[in-house]
């Protein structure tokens, strides 16, 4: 993606009726490692992220905790999911709650446009609905109930018994986009990622679709439909415009096709809902549908998806007070390849964080500056001859550069990392082998001596540079002791070896110290 070109990321708005865990936080890090890479790039970058605050589940959250749904929703927003982007260090530009008044009235105009274009009718349904998916399940997600709920129908998903609604409600014409959907799909191979979120869709779209209710008349906690007050939107429908109210679709101020079209984070339980229903909504507006709708997998706590009811959800902070949110950030992004199903172990990420942080990383930097104060009293040396050992570092650099840019272009936020660790070990490796303190005893070696240091001083701007949209406090540190010049977040990747720096180094404290366990 070329310099100035948009680039528009979006998480997940996630449903107000618990605190986050490190699943939600876990989309959020992805994102924001996205969009500060293409910020670094030289894009024009816009980081959505926010609240779904509507729905029966929402209610009845509130409910249960003696308050009106509105009051509850403010209560979590601010004392929950706004500090969770603070603790993670997110980057977002926008953060949208369906609650606001913005959002609600390009809802009722978009609902507006479909119904005139035909796409909307009224008619009565009744099907099995999960209160916590917000959605009538097909058979295929229906299953027998075990244990205390045996003899019921439970949702795959949840496990939880479902409930029985018979509603007059309206309809969006879904089943008239499949043949529409699937020569997109065919069209646009890349459109759904990974390869096996794409064969889900292609498959479950193929085995054909039904019409979708989209409002609903049992509650009235949501949106009201614009020409029938009796009526609120369905939360999905609700939920889904959100990428589209927040760059300000409708309006005249030119944001809306500034950013669009966008490219979706989501879960792979949400997958269908952007990947179906939200394309053909669009096509019925005769808008572009997004860009890209990336799947993640699940994060697996002891083997299961993490889940609050079965105190099995962690929240960010407990890995943040004592690991800090670089180490989160990294751990998430490096541990579990992206689009995959991924376990979370304390075990792992404490040995990544020692193994790969503090002594591949962190000790690094501290080593390379040490000796250049000392040996040079903090003077990188400049004019060098190069060497065939040091060329060679450098070639890795290179390499490291063009094999993340490619990543990070198909989303491979690990692939990436992994890239760009072979040059940290090669710069380690590098260290090892030409031995400085070893030159340093011998005035005859000062030249191989200073072009030793200069070498390895460029590499850890190049590690600076590559690292910053994922450990940004450890890399903002080592650009200030190693005497970088300008922003290091306006540094494009792709010039990672170009920096420029004032000649000197100064104090580093330890980027990531070493953290005693508990026996």
């Amino acid at each position: 993606m070329a310099s100035g070109e948009s680039f528009y990321v979006t998480t997940p708005i996630f449903y107000v009726n618990d605190v986050p865990h490190i699943g939600h936080a876990y989309a959020e890090v992805a994102a924001d490692v996205l969009a500060r890479w293409h910020r670094q790039r030289g894009n024009d970058t816009w980081f959505l992220t926010g609240t779904d605050e509507h729905g029966q589940k929402i209610m009845r959250s509130a409910i249960a905790n003696g308050m009106e749904p509105q009051e509850w929703a403010d209560k979590l927003v601010d004392e929950a999911w706004r500090p969770m982007l603070k603790t993670l260090n997110i980057s977002n530009d926008d953060f949208i709650r369906t609650t606001e008044e913005r959002h609600e009235s390009r809802v009722q105009r978009f609902l507006i446009q479909l119904n005139e274009a035909g796409y909307i009718y009224e008619d009565e349904f009744e099907a099995l609905y999960c209160v916590g998916c917000e959605e009538f399940k097909p058979e295929s997600e229906i299953v027998p109930g075990e244990g205390q709920y045996e003899g019921q129908k439970v949702c795959v998903i949840h496990s939880k018994p479902m409930e029985l609604l018979k509603e007059r409600n309206y309809f969006f014409k879904l089943s008239a986009f499949q043949d529409r959907l699937l020569q997109y799909f065919d069209e646009h191979p890349d459109f759904i990622q990974p390869a096996s979120a794409r064969n889900e869709v292609v498959s479950f779209v193929q085995s054909g679709l039904h019409d979708l209710s989209i409002s609903r008349t049992s509650f009235d906690w949501g949106i009201r439909v614009p020409w029938d007050e009796e009526h609120v939107v369905y939360v999905w429908v609700d939920a889904l415009l959100n990428y589209f109210t927040a760059i300000g679709y409708g309006d005249e101020d030119g944001q809306f096709e500034r950013r669009w079209p966008a490219n979706h984070i989501v879960g792979k339980d949400i997958l269908r809902f952007h990947a179906v229903i939200w394309p053909a909504m669009l096509m019925a507006a005769d808008v572009a549908p997004p860009k890209r709708v990336f799947a993640t997998g699940w994060l697996l706590v002891g083997g299961e998806k993490m889940s609050k009811s079965k105190l099995t959800g962690i929240e960010p902070q407990e890995i943040t007070d004592t690991f800090g949110s670089d180490a989160f950030r990294y751990y998430f992004m490096r541990a579990i390849h992206f689009g995959q199903d991924g376990s979370f172990s304390w075990e792992d990420l404490s040995a990544r964080y020692h193994a790969e942080l503090a002594n591949g990383f962190g000790n690094l930097a501290s080593r390379v500056i040490s000796m250049v104060k000392k040996y040079f009293d903090g003077e990188v040396p400049a004019e060098v001859v190069a060497h065939v050992d040091d060329e060679a570092l450098l070639e890795i650099a290179r390499t490291a550069i063009r094999d993340a840019e490619s990543a990070i272009d198909e989303f491979a936020i690990d692939r990436a990392i992994a890239a760009v660790w072979k040059l940290v070990d090669a710069l380690n490796l590098y260290v090892t082998e030409q031995q400085p303190w070893v030159l340093a005893k011998d005035e005859g070696n000062r030249d191989r001596l200073a072009a030793v240091l200069a070498t390895a001083t460029r590499g850890l701007g190049v590690l600076a540079v590559l690292l910053n949209p994922v450990t940004p406090i450890a890399t903002g540190r080592l650009w200030g002791a190693i005497g970088g010049e300008g922003d290091l977040g306006a540094i494009a990747p792709v010039q990672a070896l170009d920096w420029r720096g004032s000649g000197r180094v100064g104090d580093l404290a330890s980027l990531f110290p070493r953290i005693e366990q508990e026996s």
